[in-house]
């Protein structure tokens, strides 16, 4: 049967032909009349592309969610119709309005039953939520009608014509008049009238619109129901042309994403052009690029590498700030329950028959896929949809160890999930520069591109004589483990690899790795402040979900004789993040709950104990469960069994300090050394966005112990400067040195490194740690070799005697085990200076430290900063609104008037300037100051 790409190769197109004939006679053409007669078939394959992602631009720009299940929804849409006109004799035309009808009735449903409830949850879960409704669709539609694939005839025109003598089809050229006509309108609607207004401004700021009487649950409703029946008009029109399947209409999605990436999913007419180029240079690839397998079903990944990358910066989507992300299990593990766990699983599997030892197995390697989602994104915060293309990636390199080198099972096990670091290693490469629902994108494009180009290559994938790379049967250390011959065995390795694998990520989770994957997870910038390297512990995230990954994917493969790559479809990795979320993301136990709602797995053999047949359903389940999950308990079945546990450790250590109340007197003599004391230069500083200059020729020193104040009104350029001098902005100039190091050209990591430590006005505290955690995170500095000796002993040492001092400074000592968010403002004030101390800086620079502080906090939040300087020999530049603290606090002023210095003394020098009088301080008298 003819996929996408060989039915765009299609040069005629004969009513009632099958489409392969039409291959031969395209391939009959000169090669010159072939460039420009493939490239009019990509126009019209383009279009259709068009009109795909138009539908996904109308639901983003109505409800800021990126809608990844609208290729299901217009998969059901074509179905219907195709299920009207055939089966019921209704015309084509009235079953085609039908079916776009129930394609803007289910984007409608969508909407209401799963993103409205979820629209102050986390981006990741309304993006789960599509792929909740992409899994049910797709579970139902392969219910019904199955998965192959139906040849539907259309009804546009088809007869021939030549346009510069090249022959083509005349449905292309109605395809191509169709999306440029929708292109036009939509243009014109959303810019011109009243609703295409109000959808702008509701995209742009929904409060404001609001407030002007737009409903933003009315915008997006009508939004997602237009743009839902956009995707079943399109499917409806592309059924002629690639045929009706499932699989088929749902993995346009991609090509739609990528077209829709390039009009940066808010520009109709530049969306037209990217689908329109996509699709001509896939029908050009599809037949001058033959020898390449997949070279052409790769385009749109190409597209969405090339533009993710370049652009470097994630979707404006709503909220980001504000989101609350799933929660987050300790990693602690309690060796006496999972001891006798294991031991009473190998008992259950001894005693299994070959039936439920298969369904163990089969549950077991999916657990250990979802672990490698909890790794990446719910420890990392990384949205990776890549986990069964890098599984399949393991059992490809352990395959072709064990039948092309001969390797034993355990060395070819190795070879597998080692080989597939690097590859993790390149899946992470993007994440450096995109993050979240783009991230979800170019991972789940790179994986279906792994899939089309090596795992169907059939030159690659499979060994002559066998329906994949035949590996024989398995023996282990000498004993035969074979899946086939031994199955109770087989299972028994895959549990203790479970077990090993789940205890492994444990130890992570608590250790120093743990905390920075965590910190980056929370906040990007403030880990970065804190001198974490954010690409570092990303690509540590990336490497070891993918030798998880891989290690589920070698004991796939190897419970055959073959390796098979029908088991590692790149779409399966939806589903899989589907079943995290539904265990627990950011749980250990959570892979055992969330596999047990998968096809083949133990839940689905107790299903049909129940119920006979029951498993056949159990996508359909998962996904109905899913989205339950999502709209009453986002962080998963883990966090009940872990809030039980973290309950009864809480009454356990009550009463017990995690750290000494006060330091001793050997630790108070090393808050004074514990930094190099290094002076803060800066030389003619210069930050530009754009045309508007925001610092400009700004210099200054800060020298050890001395506190100097950068003041001025509201935009006067002083939180751009502390951008620039940590190194937040690329938009700066001018030199920066500390001591006699030149930093300028460093990164945010290595500044904080040098000595450069700083608060952010908006606090950016790491919310899913506890205060201890958020300490340990700016203090701990781990050795290179610290990720891998965590794996099998979390390493962590006592805080250091400055850090106790600070604790103690800041009133902390009796909170050190409750989470940020329990904390009030002004312990979350003291907190991210505390932290900020705790990296042991030179330099520390406040932004607004007292803003919402009342005058006492204030006044005691003064007395610390003073302290800083006098005891510890600290140099600090303060950035206050609060001219009476700067006053009262400061050795030096700086003044700022739209960016530029027009001031600089001791308070008393800065109190009698003329110009600070006018420019900041308007009437007031220097009396005023005092």
């Amino acid at each position: 049967m003819p996929n996408s790409m060989e039915a765009a190769d299609c040069l005629v197109k004969y009513s009632g032909h099958n489409y392969l004939n039409n291959y031969s006679v395209c391939l009959e053409v000169p090669q010159m009349d072939d460039i420009l007669r493939f490239a009019l078939l990509g126009l019209g394959l383009g279009a259709l592309y068009a009109l795909t992602a138009h539908g996904i631009v109308l639901v983003y720009r109505g409800s800021g969610v990126l809608n990844l299940a609208h290729g299901a929804i217009g998969m059901a849409g074509a179905y219907l119709q195709w299920e009207l006109a055939t089966r019921h004799g209704m015309p084509y035309w009235p079953a085609a309005a039908c079916g776009v009808a129930g394609s803007a009735l289910l984007g409608l449903l969508t909407h209401l039953l799963v993103i409205r409830p979820l629209r102050r949850a986390s981006t990741l879960a309304r993006l789960v939520g599509t792929l909740a409704v992409f899994i049910v669709l797709t579970a139902v539609a392969v219910q019904r009608y199955g998965d192959s694939l139906q040849l539907v005839p259309g009804k546009l025109p088809t007869r021939l014509l030549t346009l510069a003598g090249a022959t083509v089809s005349e449905d292309r050229l109605w395809l191509l008049g169709i999306a440029v006509a929708v292109t036009v309108v939509l243009h014109l609607v959303y810019l011109h009238t009243l609703f295409g207004l109000g959808t702008t401004a509701v995209a742009e700021h929904e409060g404001a619109a609001a407030a002007l009487g737009w409903s933003p649950g009315l915008v997006a409703a009508a939004n997602w129901a237009l743009g839902s029946g956009l995707a079943g008009l399109t499917a409806i029109l592309i059924v002629p042309v690639i045929g009706l399947s499932v699989t088929g209409l749902t993995t346009l999605l991609l090509s739609a994403l990528a077209a829709a990436l390039v009009g940066r999913f808010t520009s109709f007419p530049v969306t037209l052009a990217g689908g329109l180029g996509i699709g001509v240079v896939q029908s050009e690839l599809t037949r001058f690029g033959s020898g390449v397998t997949g070279l052409a079903s790769s385009v749109p990944f190409l597209c969405i590498a090339l533009v993710l990358v370049v652009r470097g910066r994630a979707l404006p989507l709503r909220g980001t700030f504000l989101d609350r992300l799933p929660a987050l299990g300790t990693g602690r593990v309690r060796p006496v329950p999972l001891a006798a766990a294991v031991v009473v699983g190998l008992v259950l599997v001894a005693v299994s028959s070959p039936l439920w030892a298969d369904a163990i197995t089969n549950t077991l390697v999916l657990c250990l896929i979802i672990l490698s989602i909890v790794v990446v994104t719910g420890y990392a915060g990384q949205v990776s949809l890549a986990a069964y293309a890098l599984a399949g990636t393991g059992a490809f390199i352990a395959g072709h160890a064990a039948a092309d080198w001969g390797w034993p099972f355990e060395l070819a096990l190795l070879a597998g999930v080692m080989g597939t670091v690097p590859i993790g290693l390149l899946f992470a490469l993007p994440a450096v520069r995109t993050r979240g629902v783009n991230l979800a994108i170019i991972t789940l494009g790179l994986g279906t591109t792994l899939e089309a180009m090596v795992f169907q290559n059939t030159d690659l994938s499979t060994t002559p004589g066998s329906d994949g790379i035949a590996v024989g049967k398995q023996t282990l250390f000498g004993i035969a483990v074979s899946g086939v011959d031994h199955p109770q065995r087989y299972t028994a390795v895959v549990l203790v690899a479970f077990a090993v694998t789940a205890l492994a990520v444990a130890n992570v989770r608590r250790g120093r790795t743990g905390r920075r994957l965590v910190a980056v997870r929370a906040n990007e910038r403030a880990a970065a402040a804190l001198g974490i390297d954010v690409r570092a512990v990303k690509l540590y995230a990336f490497g070891l979900s993918a030798a998880i990954a891989a290690l589920a994917g070698v004991l796939i493969g190897f419970r055959s004789t073959s390796v098979v790559f029908a088991d590692f479809a790149s779409f399966d990795s939806i589903t899989a993040l589907g079943l995290a979320v539904i265990g627990g993301i950011g749980y250990l136990v959570g892979p055992l709950f969330g596999a047990t709602f998968a096809a083949g797995t133990v839940g689905a053999r107790f299903g049909d104990l129940l119920l006979p047949g029951l498993s056949d359903w159990m996508q359909l389940i998962g996904g109905i469960v899913l989205v339950l999950t999502l709209v009453g308990n986002q962080d998963g079945i883990g966090r009940e069994v872990g809030g039980q546990a973290r309950e009864l450790e809480r009454r356990l250590r009550r009463g017990r300090p995690a750290v000494p109340p006060e330091p001793s007197e050997e630790e108070g003599e090393l808050q004074v050394t514990r930094a190099a004391q290094l002076p803060l230069r800066v030389r003619e500083l210069t930050v530009r966005y754009g045309g508007v200059v925001a610092v400009d020729r700004l210099s200054f020193d800060v020298e050890p112990g001395r506190v100097v104040g950068l003041i001025g009104p509201n935009g006067a350029g002083k939180t751009s400067a502390i951008d620039a001098v940590t190194g937040f902005t690329r938009a700066a100039s001018g030199t920066v040195h500390l001591g006699d190091r030149d930093v300028t050209r460093m990164p945010v990591h290595r500044r904080a490194g040098a000595g450069l430590s700083r608060s952010f006005q908006s606090l950016e505290l790491f919310e899913d740690m506890t205060v201890l955690d958020n300490l340990y995170a700016a203090c701990d500095r781990p050795g290179p070799w610290a990720g891998l000796t965590d794996l099998v002993r979390p390493g962590s040492r006592p805080l250091p005697a400055h850090v106790l001092v600070a604790v103690r400074e800041f009133g902390l000592q009796d909170s050190l085990d409750r989470p940020v968010g329990d904390l009030s403002y002004g312990e979350r004030r003291l907190l991210a200076i505390a932290r900020s101390v705790a990296a042991s800086p030179s330099v520390l620079l406040l932004d607004e430290p007292a803003a919402a502080l009342s005058d006492d906090e204030t006044r005691e939040l003064a007395r610390l900063v003073r302290r800083l300087a006098d005891e510890w020999g600290m140099g600090v530049l303060l950035v206050e609104h609060d001219v009476d603290m700067v006053m009262s606090v400061c050795d030096e002023i700086v003044v700022l008037d739209f960016g530029r210095r027009i001031c600089a003394g001791t308070p008393q020098e800065v109190r009698r300037d003329p110009a600070v009088r006018a420019a900041y301080l308007g009437d007031l008298e220097p009396e005023a100051l005092s």
